[in-house]
């Protein structure tokens, strides 16, 4: 199937009318009888679907039936309340296609006007006649059915804030985290899918730049972080350019790690209302610095037994700031884990305005000292501080 896509956040003004007029597709069903409520106590859903950078894969497939919507965040599959976005015809999306600014149109769906709390995402099962509708092809490998949830007949459960205002379009965006998401399971060849997706408004800001296109070879992540809590990530494309949108206004961090670079953070980055924040151009693009790399891997146990964990390096630079350099998630058979850091201080640098040049120093008092911190259903823990050095792997494990 044709995925209709479109570049979001480049031209804020012609981008909002063409957001508008992207947004068609999927009829109304109600899971439920309902009684159609009239145009004057009824607005309308649009959503959207994209991803994060994936690790470790060059396509993530998932075949999307509907979207269903719900005012409870406690309804069950069988309670009154729900209404459908049938996704018609089903089609099957590339996640990976996805990122970097780009949205899939799931549809609309008229709804009364209210608070919505929970949306369930149904996606079609992979059968004799579609083995591969939910799919993943590892980095250099063969594509593999991708197995998921038990019970996700009733759809993969998300919550959410959505306001459906009387002759109102209410637009948002599922951003599906396909690097979260996607769990090995040991030996056994087999991918598990444990959706990690956030509902989030479709808002007419973010950032923008460049990186050097010498980094623009798939390796490359560009992050917005608050607090070190990734909020947006996303890989260059093959010209060297990032887009993180939507994004909501405030303050963040922008982080870029590499292979074999030291990573780069541009502090204090500001967003605002309706608006691309453009941090840097194809004639000063950003251009991480040649650094050895080393790693750190380890172990995720929980009651004893191996379990899959995100597991996020991170480092603390002088200004007191926090952010997170690399992440992946642990093996849900072995739990293990491993990640590449670089073996250098990060370069820092506070945001400026164009066109001023950035500033950017080696923060020697990061150095190379990394913490750990694994999350788990709900729990976390930390380890380290670990220092990385070139070529070589160091140690840290994790017990729930």
């Amino acid at each position: 199937m044709d995925i209709r896509s479109h570049r979001s956040l480049l031209l804020a003004l012609p981008l909002a009318a063409l957001l508008l007029s992207g947004c068609g597709g999927g009829g109304g069903d109600a899971g439920t009888p309902i009684t159609t409520p009239s145009s004057s106590t009824s607005g309308t859903l649009a959503l959207s679907l994209t991803d994060a950078p994936s690790c470790g894969f060059d396509h993530v497939y998932v075949t999307v039936q509907k979207v269903r919507v719900n005012a409870s965040t406690t309804a069950s599959d069988a309670d009154a309340g729900w209404i459908d976005l049938n996704v018609g015809p089903t089609q099957r999306f590339d996640l990976l296609a996805l990122s970097n600014g780009v949205l899939a149109s799931l549809g609309q769906v008229p709804l009364p006007a209210g608070h919505y709390s929970q949306l369930r995402l149904v996606l079609a099962d992979n059968d004799s006649a579609h083995p591969l509708a939910n799919s993943v092809a590892p980095t250099g490998g063969a594509e593999v059915a991708l197995t998921t949830p038990s019970g996700q007949q009733s759809g993969l459960k998300m919550n959410a804030d959505i306001t459906i205002a009387a002759n109102q379009l209410a637009d948002f965006v599922l951003d599906f985290d396909a690097c979260k998401s996607i769990v090995s399971a040991g030996n056994s060849g087999k991918w598990l899918l444990k959706p990690v997706v956030t509902v989030l408004p479709n808002l007419l800001s973010g950032v923008s730049g460049y990186v050097d296109a010498s980094v623009a070879n798939g390796g490359t992540t560009v992050s917005l972080q608050q607090g070190g809590v990734v909020i947006k990530a996303t890989a260059p494309d093959a010209a060297g350019k990032f887009v993180l949108a939507p994004v909501a206004p405030g303050a963040y961090d922008l982080v870029v790690k590499a292979t074999a670079r030291a990573s780069m953070v541009i502090t204090g980055v500001p967003v605002t209302q309706s608006t691309v924040t453009v941090l840097s151009s194809t004639v000063q693009p950003l251009s991480p610095a040649l650094a050895m790399d080393g790693r750190v891997s380890g172990n995720v146990t929980a009651a004893a037994q191996p379990t899959d964990a995100l597991v996020a390096a991170r480092q603390t630079l002088t200004n007191g700031t926090t952010v997170t350099v690399a992440e992946t998630v642990s093996d849900s058979t072995s739990g293990a884990y491993t990640l590449t850091l670089p073996a250098a201080p990060p370069w820092v640098a506070p945001y400026v305005a164009a066109p001023a040049s950035y500033a950017f120093a080696t923060d020697l008092n990061a150095g190379v000292s990394y913490t750990l911190k694994a999350t788990s259903n709900g729990m976390s823990q930390t380890a380290g501080p670990v220092a990385i050095a070139a070529g070589i792997t160091a140690t840290a494990n994790f017990v729930f």
